[in-house]
């Protein structure tokens, strides 16, 4: 069972402006970079797992296409044995994941307050809040796919109005439904700061691919300490949770 303490504490807190998040998320990734790539060492596991089974290299067929045109390219990539299988079981692992995203955001508070971490505090997600956590991951997934289907460009501006969804799925112990209300009608009242965040910390996030795309094990967590960033900057220092093991 978790409790929640509010006392003073020690952290900074962004301004209310995307160049002032996205600073103070670099500020953050700095001081729990390992655990992030931790992170994405066992999401990198998982999705190995699923290649295996499925049949399908994400990989291997990028560099079979790479010099195709998007839509030659994607056409090709559908038509490729396992590729149903691959993407279908690669979205339950992204669902079944999101507690320890939920993780890496509880450690980011923890480094901004001065609070020892403990490297079991990386699966917090998985005994505060599980329930309504992968519910908010798979309402949000079911989201974001269906924009893709219409087109790549509604992603984008509907990304933004998730941003907030984790933070207070952790920090206030909300329900998934509260969670997506919440965070729905924050974006939207500030939607430029959302946006601009949104968009940079994905670029951030993906930058690592230009190194061979080995590169993005150590950037691909950032959108997550963004998130952490623009919670504080919204909604201030976020409680102190404190979990009786």
């Amino acid at each position: 069972m978790s409790e929640f303490n509010e006392f003073d504490q020690q952290g900074s807190v962004p301004e209310r402006s995307t160049g002032s998040i996205i600073s103070h998320a670099f500020e953050m990734y700095k001081g729990v970079f390992l655990y992030g790539l931790v992170a994405m060492i066992i999401y990198l596991i998982g999705d190995f797992v699923i290649q295996s089974i499925s049949g399908f290299g994400s990989w291997t067929n990028y560099s079979d296409f790479k010099d195709f045109d998007e839509d030659s390219y994607r056409e090709l990539l559908l038509n490729r044995p396992g590729v149903s299988l691959y993407y279908s079981f690669a979205g339950v692992l992204s669902i079944l994941l999101s507690p320890l995203y939920v993780g890496l955001i509880y450690i980011t508070n923890k480094f901004n307050t001065k609070t020892p971490i403990e490297f079991t505090d990386l699966f917090i997600g998985y005994r505060q809040n599980l329930g309504n956590i992968l519910l908010y991951s798979l309402i949000t997934n079911i989201i974001l796919f269906i924009a893709a289907m219409l087109c790549l460009l509604p992603v984008v501006f509907v990304f933004p109005l998730f941003l907030l969804g984790y933070p207070i799925l952790l920090f206030e112990n909300a329900n998934a439904m509260d969670a997506l209300s919440k965070t729905f009608n924050i974006a939207k009242e500030n939607y430029s700061v959302f946006l601009g965040t949104g968009l940079l910390s994905v670029i951030i996030s993906i930058a690592g691919i230009v190194l061979c795309c080995v590169g993005i094990i150590f950037t691909a967590p950032f959108i997550y300490i963004a998130m952490y960033s623009l919670y504080c900057a919204y909604l201030g220092k976020p409680r102190q949770i404190t979990y009786n093991k």
